[in-house]
């Protein structure tokens, strides 16, 4: 097997708890309504184009990109409009959404639905971003970066390599893994669009040395692709942020305040990378994505093709709890955010749902900070949150910008191993929201 890479600076290793690893990708079903946000991206709220009472099928434009930084939304089921008004999503915040009433399931007639893998790429780069765009398609990994957005490469700036994210290193989440396993020659389609769509060569699947399968299978793919190849991964936390994987790969560092355009690369999630596939090759628009259904209290965990706007509560009853969960939570452990309404939707960026027993969840007494200095030895930004932490609670984040503390990641690792339990990412994520408020 080819020498594993890594990065350098920090890191941690968290168990892993992949007990989906194995368990193929399923239809999860389509559930009796689905409440789609307007706003599943980072920037604006598309604008609503249909009205209470109207039909829609499956792939529907039904919110319309408000602006550069945003992005197309479509129906993902056919029926009647129902209801659009404030609902709560997951943290409890109130956004738009479009709440659908399911009637059958017809698809918009210009979506391919058969099972053949279509090879020859036809569009031109600027039709292929116009595609990705009225798809609808965001970075899928968590973020929810509108993928059109990455693609437009600043005047004065370069790309010369692509970066796919098939690492996948929170624990729990597999669904990813799956994907590459049972969708690999239509990624590598996906990445061969993609280097078109920039004018380059050059694609690289990171694939975490954990997932064996995966990389066999993609490694053997590859042969037959021109200027895509495989670099497999040692497995670190957070071996999948941006940064960390370019540094990776590539061996180049992203300067702190600066984006990995800034050292010629651009990485797509590889879940983004297959609906790019559908998108150009399909013509079918972002409307279902793969989500890992797990947990240590359930009786049913699996990898899900969910549509968008499901309810997480219609996916907690395919899980079966042996109990009431203690803690529900969207995304991995490390980075995702706990949900304080189950009847939260599944949207373009929700990777997992994951049940925590009563047991698991707890809210450790925070003892004295003893400067021990953990934090900062595996912050992989190289930060020192323990002094972060310090200017916070005197409210001082200026003096935490100096200390560059707009370059965290919120990876989590730094609460993960303090001996003092102190919730060292949360103080992080305050100082950037306070200094991002003032400016």
């Amino acid at each position: 097997m080819n020498k594993t890479k890594t990065f350098h600076v920090g890191g941690i290793h968290p168990d892993k708890f992949k007990i989906t690893t194995d368990m193929p990708i399923c239809e999860a079903g389509i559930p009796e309504t689905v409440c789609i946000p307007v706003k599943q991206h980072i920037g604006a709220p598309a604008k609503i184009l249909v009205q209470k009472g109207d039909r829609v099928k499956v792939g529907t434009l039904i919110a319309d990109a408000d602006g550069i930084m945003s992005a197309d939304v479509h129906s993902s089921v056919s029926g009647e409009v129902i209801k659009i008004e404030d609902t709560t999503d997951a943290i409890g915040y109130l956004e738009k959404m479009i709440t659908i009433k399911v009637e059958g399931d017809e698809w918009e007639e210009s979506i391919d639905r058969s099972p053949d893998i279509v090879k020859e790429i036809s569009a031109s780069s600027q039709e292929i971003i116009k595609i990705i765009r009225e798809a609808g398609i965001v970075g899928m990994g968590g973020a929810g970066f509108p993928t059109p957005i990455k693609l437009d490469i600043p005047q004065g700036k370069k790309v010369d390599c692509i970066i796919l994210n098939g690492i996948e290193c929170e624990p729990y989440l597999t669904a990813d893994d799956r994907l590459m396993t049972e969708k690999a020659e239509q990624i590598i389609i996906g990445a061969k669009i993609l280097n078109k769509a920039l004018g380059i060569q050059k694609a690289i699947i990171a694939i975490d040395e954990n997932k064996p399968r995966a990389i066999e299978i993609m490694q053997k793919l590859t042969r037959s692709y021109v200027g895509v190849n495989v670099a497999i991964c040692r497995t670190k936390y957070p071996q999948g942020s941006e940064k960390q994987l370019i540094a990776a790969v590539t061996g180049r560092e992203v300067p702190p305040g600066c984006l990995p355009i800034d050292v010629n690369c651009v990485v797509q999630n590889v879940g983004t990378v297959y609906a790019v596939y559908e998108a150009v090759q399909k013509h079918k628009p972002l409307f279902e994505r793969v989500v890992t259904v797990s947990g240590n209290d359930i009786r049913h965990p699996g990898n899900y093709m969910v549509r968008i706007g499901t309810p997480a509560t219609y996916l907690i009853d395919k899980a079966e709890p042996i109990e009431p969960a203690g803690k529900v939570i969207f995304g991995g452990p490390m980075m995702g955010v706990a949900v304080t309404n189950l009847s939260a939707p599944i949207t373009k960026t929700t990777s997992g749902v994951l049940l925590l027993k009563k047991e698991s969840v707890f809210n450790p007494e925070q003892t004295a900070c003893i400067r021990c200095g953990r934090c900062a030895d595996i912050c992989p930004q190289g930060l020192e949150p323990f002094a972060i932490s310090g200017y916070v609670r005197r409210g001082e984040y200026q003096e935490a910008k100096k200390i560059h503390v707009l370059d965290c990641t919120e990876c989590g690792s730094c609460s993960y191993i303090c001996p003092a339990r102190i919730p060292l990412t949360d103080f992080c994520k305050l100082a950037k929201y306070e200094i991002r408020k003032k400016k």
